[in-house]
């Protein structure tokens, strides 16, 4: 195979807001971490490990303006996109690189009711509709006969 492929597929929590940088020519770049959580028992202990993995997440343009807007801290998001690294020099003079995930695609996970729990969500809750505990809602039965298998 003469090809290569660079793809990241992540399901994960936004560890921080979308931090937005703005340029002369219109464009727009988007920048958030997103944790991906490890669980496993260690054979040894038998106790639960859990580890979480930090990625640099860069939209760019519109779909960074749609990120900011929608997006908050502790919000689940499926990214799909490519990695790249980067390598500048600090301001002393020593050269640094950083990993990041060019987002090409992207799907919310947090429901909106989820996003209103959330206490560091930014958008006010919304009093459409009535409340999902409402005892006057009813919800529809789900017959049993009526599956397709």
């Amino acid at each position: 195979m003469s090809g290569t492929l660079n793809k990241v597929m992540l399901i994960g929590h936004l560890g921080d807001d979308v931090k937005m940088h703005y340029f002369d020519d219109k464009n727009c770049v988007g920048r958030f971490p997103l944790a991906t959580n490890e669980t496993y028992i260690s054979k040894q202990t038998n106790e639960r490990i859990s580890n979480t993995e930090w990625h640099n997440i860069v939209v760019r343009n519109k779909a960074a303006e749609v990120c900011e807007k929608y997006l908050s801290k502790g919000d689940r998001v499926y990214i799909e996109g490519r990695i790249k690294t980067r390598k500048w020099t600090d301001d002393k003079g020593v050269e640094r690189y950083s990993t990041e995930i060019q987002c090409t695609d992207f799907t919310f996970l947090t429901t909106k009711k989820e996003s209103q729990d959330n206490p560091s969500s930014q958008e006010p809750p919304s009093s459409q509709g009535p409340p999902a505990t409402d005892p006057t809602v009813a919800e529809p039965k789900q017959d049993k006969d009526d599956l397709p298998f």
